[in-house]
């Protein structure tokens, strides 16, 4: 006979509660049992209160070969109570655990989640790297063109230097020369411009009379 140790329910709707039991393998769910071994309330907030078992009986069935369900090897590798089915099953699964990962595949669900949000995180950051420097090569873009139209502006707006002409010259040279007669004939005194006026004019009477005498 083949005896297995494995929960049944017997809690009200929203209100769970699990007897553990040795059963045998053959019977339904709800079938006879072989012994009561202990209950797990799930919903008791104090810990320790929450598993209730009899480890002695426990220990006795699992020597005689009884096989106990996930959920109570579970439960007993919690209690500290080691078994040679969780250490079969923790072999089995890092085997297919192995297999998976050699495939390329993923073992869990957990990890596949896992594996999509680290790849769309870095979809999102190398996006964002990317419009980055897009940004910042058309602000630099922007910034060369603003600084050349200014120099173009500047250009256009910096007057062209006169070139002065040879008749422009000549007229500032005589203008340069009356101002300085004009300068000078300022600065002489009234009874110097007198007394060379009087000259000239006793100069133009002698003037006169030598041309008389030698018409005669």
């Amino acid at each position: 006979m083949a005896v297995k140790l494995r929960m049944t329910r017997i809690g009200r709707r929203h209100r769970p509660f699990f007897r553990i039991n040795a059963i045998d393998s053959r019977t339904p769910r709800d079938g006879r049992i072989l012994e009561k071994l202990g209950h797990y309330d799930p919903i008791e907030k104090d810990q320790a209160k929450q598993i209730v078992l009899n480890v002695e009986r426990v220990k006795y069935w699992l020597d005689n070969g009884a096989i106990p369900s996930d959920t109570v090897s579970e439960i007993l590798l919690r209690l500290g109570i080691k078994h040679k089915y969780a250490e079969v099953k923790d072999a089995r699964r890092a085997r297919a655990k192995a297999m998976a990962r050699a495939k390329g595949k993923f073992f869990t669900k957990a990890e596949k989640i896992a594996a999509e949000k680290s790849l769309k995180a870095d979809e999102e950051a190398a996006k964002a790297e990317a419009e980055a420097k897009t940004k910042a090569e058309a602000e630099a873009k922007l910034k060369a063109e603003a600084k050349e139209v200014k120099e173009k502006a500047e250009v256009e707006v910096q007057p062209e230097p006169e070139v002065e002409t040879e008749t422009k010259t000549e007229a500032k040279a005589e203008v340069k020369a009356e101002a300085e007669v004009k300068a000078e004939t300022e600065d002489k005194p009234k009874a110097e411009v007198a007394d060379e006026a009087e000259a000239k004019k006793e100069e133009s009477d002698s003037k006169e009379k030598t041309d008389k005498s030698d018409e005669n």
